[in-house]
């Protein structure tokens, strides 16, 4: 596992469950606790990371392979947690990821069937072993969650996917909550208003820091 004496939290969850705004949001309480903070999103972070963003995530990609799509999104964390994460981990700054590891894990892993292990293989390579000190599940149904993002406008290819789908997702990332032995992972209800959201991801967030109230 890398060494590192920083902090690494990553939001994870379905399409619309609020990770982007929640993360800008968690920045702006922790830097003005006194943290030296930096924000993330995967896939993405780099000129590389955010090539292969577009490539992976486009619409117009609907026929990649999800062979393509695994290694796509691996080769991406593999940059950005080689260019970014680690060295900002090593420097002692807070790292707020928008997505990690457990995306792969839940949705090429769980969901397009290539297995936790190979996942996770592919994962401890790209990420040089290293792993959130806390991962914040923002839960919401498929249902709400698409009509949040279909409001919001353009969609991407995942996005994209069938109803199916996206409940085989939710409920891989329950899964994967429910079986947690680290501690690392908390479940919130993104289902409620965004201001609620954000308290009780503070009130986590605060917890796990030991932060005084």
């Amino acid at each position: 596992m890398t060494k590192k004496n920083g902090f690494l939290i990553t939001l994870e969850g379905g399409e619309g469950g609020g990770k982007t705004t929640q993360i800008v949001r968690l920045r702006e309480k922790l830097t003005s606790t006194g943290f030296d903070v930096i924000v993330l999103r995967e896939p993405g972070g780099t000129q590389v990371s955010e090539q292969i963003r577009q490539v992976v995530l486009s619409s117009k990609n609907v026929g990649i392979a999800f062979t393509t799509e695994v290694l796509l999104f691996q080769a991406a964390r593999a940059q950005i947690y080689r260019e970014v994460a680690i060295p900002s981990l090593q420097a002692g700054k807070m790292v707020l990821m928008d997505r990690s590891r457990d995306s792969s894990l839940v949705y090429q892993g769980m969901v397009r069937g290539f297995g936790q292990k190979m996942i996770e293989d592919l994962n401890n390579i790209s990420t040089k072993n290293t792993y959130p000190d806390l991962t914040i599940l923002l839960d919401v149904s498929p249902k709400i969650g698409l009509d949040r993002v279909a409001k919001n406008g353009t969609v991407n290819r995942l996005e994209m996917e069938g109803l199916e789908f996206h409940e085989q997702v939710r409920g891989a990332y329950l899964k994967l909550a429910r079986a947690d032995k680290s501690g690392r992972w908390v479940v919130i209800d993104a289902s409620q208003p965004l201001d609620q959201v954000a308290h009780e991801l503070w009130q986590v967030v605060g917890r796990k820091l030991k932060l005084k109230s």
